[in-house]
């Protein structure tokens, strides 16, 4: 047998949020966790992304405890999240003092992988969170946010790689949100990273172009270390590779995982019978989508992209929309789309397509991305969006956390005034619901009277 490659089960967090806009309940995955703890997966990336949103806004779970919850049901099994750097699960940054805090509460409610990323891969904005995550003697792993663009080299990936490994990440993440990293690419720019960097290469890709399964594949030819799979019930489509075909595929080059396929059969059951019950939230698309190889929409995004348009009965502007994002991107200097920004720029090409005009009205996130709040962005700004967006705001550049003055105390008040005006006991002594209202100051209400009920 050659090296064990190790595997990151995704369907809690990742699958779900891919396939069912993270709408998967904390009551339909506690009966299968004791199976999958059992399998021998490298970790089961279960926390962050849109999950933390989705619980307090949606499904009126407290995110902390279904973080405990996990870690309880699954004690062998190392668990991840992904987290957005010095946005952490939100849509902004926040200051140095919150990132650590944060951060702080994961690691001490069972994160033991912290899979940190920025959206415009600007490193001083995960150079922080990677220095508190080995502060607390939690896996740091340092991620770039994959792309292609005319301003996008393999060069550029192997530089920002060897400065993740310089900044003491324990590892590297690529990590292809739209499925858009090609086989021999991917063998290129990981036999080139195998040479240039020491630390464990680990490649997060999506199915929606149809090319997962070769890219997981070339990637392990290249020599890569971990690989991201869904179990084949909650898998393709938007979402990821099979972790069955996989295993599979890699028992057949005598290449070990450590699991055994027939405990997989119960979980992918499961699983099949469960998605059934979130058939409201699956998007429209069948087999692949090759147009994500020009537009570069993620699977999540698109997702939740195709529920919005639902709920403004505009379904058949879907692919309006998928073109609008191409150029808004492209005005914004070829920014990857992946958390938050992908959500910036999905709701401004919204905007534009709903109301047949282009930037005639911004918003306040695609502004702040526009004048530098964000970081730095990859390319050049369309002058004619940069001129409206100065219209509102001052210009930086330097490093946004720097700009930021607000402190978590300060929020404890804020929380404190908010429990007395919706006429709850007070929670600002706890600092996990602290950290809740900062994250969202606005769709809380609904989960913390429920705690308090």
């Amino acid at each position: 047998m050659k090296k064990k490659i190790g595997i990151t089960e995704v369907v809690l967090r990742d699958g779900n949020q891919s396939l069912l806009s993270t709408r998967l309940k904390i009551e339909d995955i506690l009966p299968i966790a004791k199976n999958l703890d059992e399998v021998g997966y490298y970790s089961i990336e279960s926390w962050g992304g849109a999950v933390f949103d989705s619980c307090v806004r949606y499904l009126n779970e407290d995110p902390w405890e279904r973080l405990d919850l996990l870690k309880k049901a699954m004690p062998k099994t190392k668990q991840q999240m992904l987290l957005r750097g010095q946005n952490l699960l939100g849509y902004k940054h926040y200051s140095d003092e919150i990132v650590s805090k944060f951060i702080e509460k994961s690691a001490f409610h069972g994160i033991d992988i912290f899979r940190i990323f920025d959206a415009l891969n600007v490193l001083r904005n995960i150079e922080h969170s990677i220095k508190e995550v080995k502060k607390y003697g939690k896996h740091a792993q340092g991620t770039i946010a994959f792309t292609i663009s005319p301003i996008h080299s393999l060069e550029n990936w192997i530089d920002l790689s060897k400065k993740i490994e310089d900044m003491d990440s324990d590892s590297l993440c690529i990590k292809d949100m739209s499925g858009i990293l090609s086989p021999e690419f991917a063998f290129e720019l990981i036999s080139k990273l195998k040479e240039e960097i020491s630390i464990p290469i680990h490649l997060h890709t999506h199915a929606t172009t149809g090319m997962s399964n070769l890219t997981n594949i070339r990637a392990i030819d290249a020599g890569v270390d971990n690989i991201d799979t869904s179990i084949s019930s909650m898998s393709m489509g938007y979402g990821h590779s099979a972790t069955e075909t996989i295993i599979y595929l890699l028992k057949e080059k005598k290449i070990e995982t450590g699991i055994d396929l027939e405990s997989l059969l119960e979980i992918s059951s499961y699983f099949k019978k469960i998605r059934e019950n979130y058939t409201e939230f699956e998007g429209s698309m069948k087999g692949v989508d090759l147009q994500m190889l020009i537009n570069q929409v993620p699977g999540g995004m698109l997702s939740n992209l195709e529920t919005q348009l639902k709920e403004l009965q505009k379904e058949h502007l879907l692919n309006d929309v998928i073109k609008e994002i191409y150029q808004v991107r492209k005005d914004l200097g070829y920014v990857p789309l992946v958390t938050p920004a992908s959500q910036i720029i999905g709701a401004q090409a919204l905007s534009n397509i709903v109301n047949e005009a282009r930037y005639e009205t911004l918003s306040l996130e695609i502004i702040d991305l526009a004048l530098g709040y964000y970081g730095k962005l990859p390319g050049e700004i369309d002058e004619g969006l940069l001129s409206k967006a100065c219209e509102n705001k001052e210009r930086i550049f330097n490093r946004p956390a720097n700009e930021l003055k607000e402190s978590f105390n300060e929020y404890k008040g804020n929380l404190k005034e908010f429990c007395k005006k919706i006429d709850i006991k007070d929670l600002s002594s706890i600092d996990e619901q602290v950290l809740t209202f900062i994250l969202i100051p606005y769709g809380s209400e609904k989960i913390f009277k429920k705690m308090c009920s």
